[in-house]
């Protein structure tokens, strides 16, 4: 039984904090996409595949974990994934750079049809001493735009709960490593 390429519904998780997946391995798309788990089921009907149990995927310097992994293919051929955790995390090289772009949440979503990433519950994402953390994150990629706020309903400035936490490291006069915040 032949199992979709799974990763392609967390291409751009990987994104988040630099300019979109342009910054990840790019050769990672490439490469085999690999899957461990103590149990999958897969739903050829309803085009769902359930990864459960110490979930790790990897395609290239590209790896996803968490403790449950759910993808679902539409009629029209998007895809949505959903990686759960205590905490989901992923992990990529960046490309033409030594750092990696690394995150984690309770619950990380991804929808290819509008290229937006969700992390949900305690999101952190990271790249060189760059740093984002909120209780939501959405990046959409087609127009390289973050939100942060302490729940996705919240957008509003934060006052009433905990608040976003950003740091920017300055940057070296001259020279661009491509990222947008």
């Amino acid at each position: 039984m032949k199992i979709s390429p799974v990763a392609a519904v967390f291409l751009l998780v990987p994104g988040l904090f630099a300019a979109g997946a342009a910054l990840a391995e790019k050769a990672d798309r490439e490469k085999p996409v690999q899957i461990e788990a103590a149990q999958v089921r897969i739903d050829e009907r309803n085009k769902t595949q359930t990864f459960e149990g110490n979930v790790v995927l990897r395609q290239g310097t590209f790896e996803l974990k968490g403790d449950r992994l759910v993808v679902h293919q539409e009629a029209d051929g998007f895809q949505m994934g959903e990686a759960t955790g205590h905490p989901a995390t992923f992990r990529q090289k960046r490309d033409d750079s030594p750092d990696y772009i690394e995150g984690q949440a309770k619950r990380i979503q991804y929808d290819a049809r509008d290229e937006r990433a969700r992390l949900y519950g305690d999101a952190h994402i990271h790249s060189g001493g760059d740093a984002i953390q909120a209780q939501y994150i959405e990046y959409d990629a087609l127009r390289e735009k973050y939100f942060a706020a302490n729940a996705p309903e919240e957008k509003t400035d934060g006052a009433q709960g905990k608040r976003v936490q950003v740091v920017l490291q300055p940057r070296e006069k001259g020279k661009d490593d491509g990222a947008k915040k």
